[in-house]
């Protein structure tokens, strides 16, 4: 969810102005996200390295993530939204994990989609929780990894014009496919994601083999050679 300040910048507005505005975006995506045949969609709304923002920018984006929580809570239940909160908690202020916690239990149920919110959030970090735990537990290997890190990415959209993944799923997205917007985030809807989706679907996903079309050629030409 790239481009908030920018956004806010560009339009004349403080930054915290373009943060409620992305929080605006992330309701129109969750809610297209169904619409589209998405089930798990993951959201970076805070990283670690937020941290070093100014304390008083540090300080809005958490009371609009708490009053994210609050008002949206309702309309994910309706929805059939699962909310999980993904990072660290030991360091955001105790109203605001009860938030979290409150808001997780009341969406337990939610089937449709599996909304994850990436909140003081660093993939390094998870991956080495993640080895740190799969070797308390019986041996360090990449399905003990996967065990405690999250869904396997498909597709990776950045918004905001960025290009790189900023320690976003790092594990995870092994084999996304990754397309890189230079739509600021609070302008981003469900008709850019459509089409984020149509482009995804119009690639070919090999994972290192050989497609089959192209299996078909070389085999013909092989047995034309061996005639």
């Amino acid at each position: 969810m790239d481009g908030n300040g920018r956004w806010a910048a560009a339009s004349g507005l403080p930054r915290v102005a373009g943060h409620r505005a992305g929080a605006t975006a992330a309701r129109r995506v969750i809610e297209a996200c169904p619409k589209l045949g998405i089930g798990i969609l993951t959201l970076y709304a805070f990283s670690s390295d937020n941290w070093r923002r100014p304390p008083e920018e540090v300080s809005a984006l958490m009371e609009l993530l708490g009053s994210y929580l609050d008002s949206e809570t309702a309309g994910l239940v309706e929805n059939g939204v699962r909310l999980e909160v993904i990072g660290r908690r030991d360091r955001l202020v105790p109203h605001l994990v009860r938030a979290i916690e409150r808001a997780e239990a009341a969406t337990a149920r939610g089937q449709r989609l599996l909304l994850r919110v990436a909140v003081d959030y660093s993939a390094r970090d998870q991956i080495l929780r993640a080895a740190a735990a799969a070797a308390r537990n019986g041996g360090l290997t990449r399905e003990a990894l996967a065990l405690h890190l999250g869904p396997e990415v498909d597709l990776l959209i950045r918004t905001g014009g960025e290009r790189r993944l900023s320690d976003f799923l790092l594990w995870e997205c092994a084999y996304a496919e990754l397309i890189f917007s230079p739509c600021m985030w609070p302008d981003f809807d469900g008709v850019h994601l459509a089409a984020a989706m149509r482009e995804f679907h119009a690639r070919e996903r090999r994972f290192g083999a050989v497609p089959p079309a192209a299996r078909a050629r070389t085999n013909g030409a092989a047995a034309r050679w061996l005639d």
